[in-house]
């Protein structure tokens, strides 16, 4: 199970852990930390810093990846960072996480797309395609309010087996739909 959670009874920083389920409702074991908010891009707006809704992705090699979101929400900076479990790695073992120092998805100001975070994924009908599902607001300054739409696009694999989201799809551009769709 992964989630977002203080390290005591304040919110100083939201951190991304991780456990061990015994079963849909019960931890078998600690929780352990595997992200905390300490690169620039993760720390922007007041405080709590925040990593926060992460989401497991599996690469057509089966690499273990984890999409997070950044920054606080209510910032236009809000963006996606990608921890990697390395070969071979064990998901319990916090030192087996590596984090990227740079995001891989942030806003595109000239596209309408400010505050791109909280994402999913998606195959296409198909199954030969991959997709990411995110929110982000059309203007700046806009925060958590309600001006945020679901956004979709398509995304690739690196040589490397990284994910590549590319820049956030402007708001009035179009897309094809996903591969199989009527």
């Amino acid at each position: 199970m992964l989630w977002s959670g203080w390290e005591g009874d304040e919110n100083h920083a939201q951190n991304i852990y991780i456990a061990k389920l015994q079963n849909p409702w019960t931890l078998d074991g600690s929780r352990i930390k595997i992200s905390t908010p300490e690169f620039y891009w993760e720390t922007i707006g007041a405080p709590p810093t925040v990593n926060e809704g992460p989401v497991g992705l599996i690469s057509p090699q089966g690499r273990l990846f984890v999409t997070y979101s950044a920054s606080g929400c209510w910032t236009d900076s809000y963006a996606l960072g990608l921890l990697s479990l390395k070969d071979g790695g064990n998901p319990l073992n916090a030192g087996d996480w590596q984090k990227t120092n740079t995001t891989v998805f942030s806003q595109n100001p000239n596209g309408g797309a400010f505050g791109t975070g909280h994402n999913g994924f998606f195959k296409s009908p198909d199954g030969t395609e991959d997709w990411i599902i995110y929110h982000a607001n059309p203007k700046a300054a806009q925060a958590c309010e309600t001006f945020r739409s679901p956004r979709i696009q398509k995304f690739i694999w690196n040589v490397d087996g990284t994910p590549y989201f590319g820049p956030a799809v402007a708001i009035d551009a179009p897309i094809q739909k996903p591969s199989g769709e009527q």
